[in-house]
């Protein structure tokens, strides 16, 4: 029979002593808190588990199940705005509220601020959402150990087995972009990647590349390059390309806002898009619409995203478990004017 702390059981400094540590980092295990070492919660853990002491978490879903967590990057980018949108729309539905949490994973890493968890369990979320999070270890283990549902969206690393996750179809749509450049004519076509080690950025290279391969292109490593989703960055790694001996006649960026740095590259030299380079992007946010020409680019179904993630946190809100962990959403290509053919092939024609 599993006991809770009380005169029947085990008292907490019984539980310290067999785990070889203090009755302060003892409770803190006990309550969830996070600032104790993976090891020592482990042993904490263990006794607790031989000596049948189990302490009630302060989490609830009984007394609570109106209040889920949104974790998002900031406030300030129309990416953000549309996971909102989607969140909101799909929580209403659900009859949900919903604490929006921004800057919390502005730490090295993007992950969340050391405490923040405690102050979740404080409040009594019945669920999380996480977008373009990246938690550690220890945070995915007091998720775990305090029964708090929580779902991905889009995350930046490939998360551990088990985690529920949200995200888009990025290498179908890195080869949608680069198809529709090969379509159009070209054959030296860069791409300018996000961060290497990160997710979605790897899977659109990993598109742009299969695309050449099925067209017989020869793939040309001094033509990919990565631009961190900075624009500042990607504006410095399109001048590089314009610098090579044989500069890209077009160039996939998988981003919207990395394109609108590209932008820039290009009007610093005097040429023209799509004239002199076309230039496919990543998103389809409003930018790319407001853009000059009218970015071409992938659209990523932020808004759909969240919703299906508000929806998989219900279901687990509600005690079931998704058939699978990972679910994509199909991107898909919105043609606009930043895409011609070469100005070799357009002189031919």
């Amino acid at each position: 029979m599993v006991r809770t702390g009380s005169m029947a059981g085990p008292t907490l400094a019984v539980v310290a002593r067999e785990a070889g540590v203090s009755v302060p980092t003892a409770s803190k295990v006990v309550n969830g808190r996070e600032d104790v070492a993976p090891e020592t919660r482990r042993r904490v853990t263990e006794a607790l588990d031989r000596l049948g002491y189990v302490k009630r978490p302060r989490f609830d879903t009984t007394k609570s199940q109106g209040l889920v967590d949104l974790v998002v990057h900031s406030l300030e980018s129309s990416r953000s705005g549309a996971v909102l949108h989607g969140v909101e729309e799909a929580a209403h539905e659900a009859g949900l509220e919903v604490v929006v949490s921004a800057g919390l994973t502005r730490t090295r890493g993007g992950r969340p601020e050391r405490g923040w968890l405690d102050k979740l369990s404080a409040r009594g979320s019945s669920g999380v959402l996480f977008n373009l999070a990246e938690l550690t270890p220890p945070q995915y283990a007091w998720l775990d150990q305090h029964r708090i549902p929580y779902v991905l969206i889009d995350p930046e690393l490939e998360p551990p087995a088990g985690v529920v996750s949200v995200g888009a179809a990025n290498w179908q749509g890195g080869m949608s972009a680069t198809e529709h450049l090969l379509a159009l004519g070209h054959e030296r076509i860069a791409a300018i990647g996000g961060h290497r080690r990160k997710m979605c950025g790897g899977a659109r290279i990993a598109g742009y590349r299969s695309a050449l391969a099925a067209a017989g292109v020869r793939h040309r490593p001094e033509y990919v390059r990565h631009g961190n989703f900075d624009p500042a960055v990607a504006r410095r790694r399109m001048r590089e390309f314009l610098d090579l001996p044989e500069p890209p006649t077009a160039v996939f960026v998988c981003s919207d806002r990395m394109a609108l740095g590209v932008y820039e590259a290009l009007a610093e030299r005097g040429l023209r898009v799509p004239d002199d380079i076309s230039v496919v992007g990543f998103d389809d946010l409003p930018e790319a619409r407001w853009a000059s020409p009218g970015l071409t680019t992938v659209r990523q179904p932020l808004a759909e995203m969240a919703a299906t993630a508000v929806r998989l946190l219900v279901r687990m809100m509600a005690g079931e478990r998704p058939e699978g962990t990972r679910t994509e959403l199909s991107t898909r290509l919105v043609e606009r004017a930043s895409t011609a053919p070469p100005r070799d092939r357009a002189t031919e024609g």
